[in-house]
């Protein structure tokens, strides 16, 4: 098929969708839909405590960040539905098995890779600069990222702590870390918007979610559109 064809198809599926979603949610998805950005992405590698992990996928959803990777080596993820208060459902949470296939998947992607890490050699957050894509790493709150985690990092950053205790909490890090970046992206020229095509693409996902029968609406509309009747 035609990609322009496609696209014109496509169109017509979203705003024929559409009709069937109150107003009020439409515009709140138009609302919060420039604000969403790839251009930031959490990794999370063994997350023990699902509360803390689930915190970080809420404060992603809150500030706009699409994508949040979780790596499940030894222990696997189950979102915390008390803590993410609907988070999950707005974001696209990616599993992987393997902490090294998933950095070389992301630096194919465009990422530079960033851990987290108190020692003197790490670069301060508010020195990190944010041209380039960035995969923000946080490891188990018992033992940090992994060896393999840590070699694959492009840099490494720290967050000023001025007190006696040695580092912050996973959400709290997060939360940090992703507040600043995103502050810094928005009053910057950096192209950190996802593009028409993303946004069309996340807005169709958007509205599958919140309509019933989304799969029967949409064969509806195929068969409709084959009758000629839309």
């Amino acid at each position: 098929m035609n990609e322009q064809v496609k696209e014109e198809i496509d169109q017509e599926l979203l705003e024929y969708l559409s009709g069937f979603v109150t107003e009020n949610k439409m515009s709140l998805f138009n609302k919060i839909l420039p604000y969403r950005t790839r251009h930031l992405t959490v990794v999370m590698e063994n997350i023990y405590q699902s509360q803390n992990a689930s915190a970080v996928i809420r404060t992603c959803e809150c500030l706009g960040i699409q994508d949040v990777h979780v790596i499940e080596v030894f222990n696997k993820y189950k979102l915390n539905k008390g803590v993410a208060r609907g988070a999950g459902k707005w974001v696209d949470l990616h599993r992987h098995h393997n902490t090294r296939e998933t950095m070389q998947l992301l630096k194919q992607q465009g990422y530079t890779l960033v851990a987290t890490s108190p020692g003197e050699s790490s670069i301060d957050l508010y020195d990190l600069p944010l041209d380039n894509k960035i995969g923000l790493l946080f490891g188990t709150e018992l033992t940090g990222l992994s060896e393999e985690a840590l070699e694959e990092a492009d840099l490494t950053i720290k967050i000023p702590m001025f007190g006696f205790t040695e580092s912050y909490n996973l959400s709290v890090s997060a939360s940090i870390c992703l507040s600043h970046m995103i502050r810094q992206l928005h009053t910057s020229d950096i192209p950190w918007q996802l593009s028409a095509e993303e946004r069309k693409e996340l807005q169709m996902d958007w509205v599958k979610k919140v309509i019933r029968r989304a799969d029967k609406l949409e064969t509806e509309y195929y068969i409709k559109k084959r009758a000629g009747l839309i």
